[in-house]
């Protein structure tokens, strides 16, 4: 390594931090995405590798300082706890893809199986190790596929136990804060639809759809297929956009 200049070494230090990987494999990952660290990360992340040591008995120390004194899950104060220590904001959207990566089955809570078992996933046995992959789980949001995963996982993630539907304020929050990342220009006009005609909870169907719509479907609506098999909320909104104007002639307003 002695041989690379000083921004190569610091990328290489920095990939070896982040994943865990011998000098050998940060090279070569660097290298195979010419010295792009998001592209060496998707380079390493592609291929099988075994997991990652964790010490079982530092995973049971974590979880017990999160774990909620009444029951044996961690709930919202044990997660801004936990927000804390790691100094991310609760309200930041890595912590969408921590829960993608524990399959936590409800926002603001963490099973032990989920906190426990997702941590040995990503190779964590302690704070400082989880504090360094939060750049890399930020930098999944940037790959499609796994923008996706993340996007279908939060539905069931947001939405209230028992129910089929996913309530409308929180939906427009969590388009917010998806499409802020992936952006989308019509997001701000698709929140002011729905509250100004829908008002109701949101099906899965339309959720998984509106990613969909806003991948293939340009900004302008010049490539939208009227007879497309879109959910009726979607060809609604559509509409909307004409009637008010926001859309003319191929173009946003």
């Amino acid at each position: 390594m002695n041989k690379l200049g000083r921004g190569h070494r610091d990328k290489v230090q920095q990939f070896m931090t982040i994943t865990g990987a011998s000098e050998k494999v940060a090279l070569q990952s660097l290298k195979a995405s010419d010295w792009h660290l998001d592209g060496a990360f998707d380079v390493f992340y592609s291929q099988p590798h075994p997991k990652s040591f964790t010490d079982t008995r530092h995973l049971e120390e974590m979880y017990n300082r999160y774990k909620d004194p009444y029951a044996d899950m961690i709930m919202a104060d044990g997660i801004s706890t936990l927000c804390n220590d790691l100094q991310v904001d609760p309200q930041d959207i890595v912590m969408l893809v921590v829960s993608w990566h524990m399959k936590a089955a409800t926002m603001c809570e963490f099973t032990k199986q989920e906190f426990v078992g997702g941590l040995q996933s990503l190779g964590i046995d302690s704070l400082d190790k989880f504090r360094e992959r939060i750049p890399f789980m930020r930098s999944e949001l940037k790959d499609d596929q796994k923008f996706k995963e993340i996007y279908i996982f939060a539905f069931g993630w947001a939405k209230e136990k028992g129910q089929k539907s996913l309530a409308l304020d929180t939906a427009i929050g969590m388009w917010q804060l998806l499409f802020e990342e992936k952006e989308w220009p019509l997001v701000d006009h698709w929140c002011q639809f729905l509250q100004a005609r829908h008002n109701k909870a949101i099906s899965r169907d339309t959720w998984s759809q509106l990613l969909e719509f806003a991948r293939s479907v340009d900004p302008t609506l010049a490539n939208y297929d009227a007879e497309g098999a879109w959910p009726y909320l979607i060809d609604e909104f559509v509409e909307y956009l004409i009637e008010n104007g926001i859309i003319e002639k191929g173009r946003v307003v």
